[in-house]
């Protein structure tokens, strides 16, 4: 259940009017009242001889009855609330009980204060309500509403346990706005999947998304087909923006725009512009380590997800270590990096992976204030996915995603733990749905290339060679592997690494140093990739099958040897 304090108003019949009328788009169906605060107040809705003035004058009376120089301008209280979509729906006498605990929860008119502000709750919808009132209590006096948001929620979390309804988290402040009545039926009736203010959240993100100036976040926008418009101050500096959908319109047929932060807290131009300052050093946390040297540059989306894969390791290593403003850089590049990601997926992954990017962007806020310079290669990363262009999401293309969705489910996974540990209900719920998103994701990336994998490793030799080289580096967890569906595919892959030079039991010990393996559905599959990302191996074990190595090595010669004692 979501209770949202609107904006104070000045006129009491304006609002009267909206509540009972057809609303902006004939979405109010039979609107009536369910309560107010006293039984006998006449319904517009239900009683013919009523009007919306009536209405208007009663709830009116306690400021009408103060002097002129104490009325206040701003009186109407507007609270609206609104159930989970899954939620049954509920009766009026249940609203009603509802309307009254808010009432009295946010300080409007406390249970047992008769000289409390008048309100009353109507109805218009199946799945919410929406409570009136005015700020002068009976007494003259104005309520007490100090933090009225807060309390509000903390009301709607026992009314959620009371009613057996979908219990959400209390949220922090730090969420994007959420679409109106309004634009939810706007959508349904031009059949969007979203309401034009979440697909413009999406949008700017994605523009925003490794950006490095002001002219590449706007050229982006205008790319993406978007109407901008720039707000300029009168000494020519830029103080922000609005955005609109090119189909998008009101009712006189004009676009309808938002503002950056009207999309989302973070989305404003400053806060933007805050991810463009470079440090003035790189952090040494950033640096590629001498085992894991840095790869050309980015000639296309394999060479970018290489980079983003390990980016988005380093990150992993780092985020539950460094300082909290350290830790939300981080969390926040890291969704950049899959907004840049889905944008430039293919089509066969596309939506899981925009689904997680849409859920992630919940997990990247809170009131933790990143400190920006520490998330410079996951920036890096999300500019270097964005740049090169879509995948076609087959051969190195399609594996190497594979590879940067592995390993970017870890690190949402690490963003969901810290937000827990935090207390942040809310994005680590949101971190959680993202994973779950990219687990389907990587399901389908990872089904040709781990297909080929596995088929090359069906030798019962190589499996038992590399068997040897699993107990020998991974003792704890070598049964539990070895049992696993996915064990072919990593005895290829140890195979490979033999056979590019490496000493695999070093490459095993350096894949699981740093990280638990817990939360992976395969823990063959994640190993696969760690290993094929550190050896530098083909990403497509069918685009360049290497041959294993000479039994000269002395690796696999005592593996060999190893194997025959068995």
């Amino acid at each position: 259940m979501i209770p949202r304090i609107h904006k104070m108003g000045t006129r009491t019949i304006g609002l009267i009017r909206y509540l009972y009328g057809p609303g902006t788009h004939e979405e109010h169906t039979d609107p009536h009242l369910v309560a107010a605060w006293d039984s006998l107040v006449p319904d517009p809705g239900r009683n013919p001889k009523a009007t919306y003035a009536d209405l208007q004058r009663l709830l009116d009376q306690p400021v009408e009855a103060l002097p002129k120089s104490r009325r206040p301008t701003e009186h109407v209280w507007h609270l609206s609330i609104r159930a989970a979509p899954e939620d049954p729906i509920l009766s009026d006498e249940q609203w009603g009980d509802i309307a009254r605990r808010m009432v009295a929860a946010t300080g409007i008119a406390p249970d047992g204060d008769t000289a409390g502000c008048r309100w009353a709750a109507v109805r218009h919808a199946d799945d919410h309500i929406h409570i009136i009132a005015t700020t002068v209590r009976e007494d003259g006096r104005r309520p007490r509403r100090h933090n009225e948001a807060k309390r509000s929620q903390a009301e709607a979390r026992l009314i959620e346990a009371d009613y057996g309804l979908r219990r959400l988290s209390t949220g922090d402040g730090t969420a994007a706005q959420r679409p109106t009545s309004a634009e939810r039926h706007k959508a349904d009736r031009h059949q969007r999947e979203r309401t034009p203010r979440e697909e413009l959240r999406e949008s700017v993100r994605r523009a925003a998304a490794g950006a490095r100036s002001e002219e590449e976040f706007f050229g982006r926008l205008t790319h993406a087909g978007l109407l901008v418009k720039r707000r300029v101050a009168p000494s020519g500096d830029l103080l922000g923006y609005t955005v609109a959908l090119p189909d998008d319109r009101n009712k006189n047929g004009e676009p309808v725009f938002y503002s950056g932060s009207k999309l989302a807290p973070d989305l404003s131009l400053p806060r933007v512009r805050e991810r463009w300052t470079p440090p003035a050093e790189p952090s040494s946390d950033e640096v590629v380590s001498p085992e894991q040297p840095a790869l050309p540059p980015v000639t296309g989306p394999a060479y970018a997800r290489r980079r983003a894969t390990t980016a988005t390791w380093q990150a992993l290593l780092l985020i539950e270590h460094g300082d909290d403003g350290t830790a939300a850089a981080r969390i926040a590049a890291a969704g950049e990096v899959l907004d840049a990601l889905a944008e430039t997926s293919a089509a066969h992954t596309r939506r899981e992976l925009r689904d997680a990017a849409f859920a992630f962007e919940r997990a990247s806020r809170s009131h933790v204030r990143a400190v920006h310079g520490h998330d410079r290669a996951l920036r890096q990363a999300a500019h270097d996915l964005a740049h090169s262009g879509s995948a076609l999401g087959i051969g190195e293309d399609g594996a190497t995603t594979a590879m940067l969705i592995d390993t970017a489910f870890f690190l949402v996974t690490a963003a969901a733990n810290w937000h827990a540990k935090k207390k942040h209900a809310q994005q680590a719920e949101a971190a959680y749905q993202a994973a779950e998103h990219l687990r389907a994701a990587y399901e389908i990336a990872a089904a040709q290339p781990m297909s080929v994998l596995h088929q090359r490793g069906r030798s019962m030799p190589l499996q038992r060679r590399q068997a040897v080289v699993l107990r020998q580096a991974l003792p704890e967890i070598a049964e539990q592997v070895l049992a696993e569906p996915g064990w072919p595919a990593l005895a290829a892959t140890l195979a490979d690494a033999q056979a590019a030079g490496h000493n695999p039991t070093h490459l095993l010990a350096e894949a699981t140093r740093h990280r638990e393996l817990d939360s992976a559905t395969s823990v063959s599959d994640v190993l696969v990739w760690r290993l094929r990302r550190l050896a530098h191996l083909p990403a497509d074990p069918a685009a360049s099958l290497p041959r294993y190595a000479p039994t000269t090595q002395p690796a696999l010669k005592a593996a060999n040897n190893a194997s025959r004692r068995r």
